[in-house]
């Protein structure tokens, strides 16, 4: 089967859901989907149908890059005991870590996936997945 047969699902999901600059690739048995998400729930649910497809994310044969393009809103702040918070690629302590958020800095809140996972953006830029019990959305 086709990486995109087999992501068909996702890929039509993306175009559906206004993903823009959407770029669907395919290199040595991987399927590349980048783009920008016009809301967190757009990304959430592309994660969904993702796991859906491949509950474990063992497959090793997909990589999304689907960053949301946010305006300035929610903020919460890290409220980890000293040590930074690691924020990943997707919601789970399975996916990898793209970057960390410092104890006590300042995030942008994304979207709220469930009660475990939030979407957040660094300052840097750094947009994932990070664990909501050590994140305290600011007013």
């Amino acid at each position: 089967m086709a990486l995109q047969d087999k992501y068909k699902e996702l890929v039509d999901t993306a175009n559906a859901s206004g993903v823009s600059n959407l770029q669907v690739r395919e290199e040595n048995n991987v399927l590349y989907i980048d783009g920008q998400a016009p809301s967190g729930a757009v990304k959430d649910k592309l994660w969904e149908i993702y796991g859906k497809i491949d509950p474990d994310f063992k497959a090793g044969d997909l990589v999304m890059n689907v960053d949301v393009s946010t305006l300035p809103g929610t903020k919460a702040k890290v409220t980890t005991d000293s040590t930074s918070l690691n924020v990943r690629k997707g919601p789970g302590t399975d996916q990898p870590i793209v970057g960390k958020a410092a104890h006590d800095e300042i995030v942008t809140l994304v979207s709220k996936t469930n009660d475990q996972w939030w979407l957040i953006k660094t300052d840097s830029g750094v947009e994932g997945y990070a664990y909501a019990q050590y994140l305290s959305p600011q007013a």
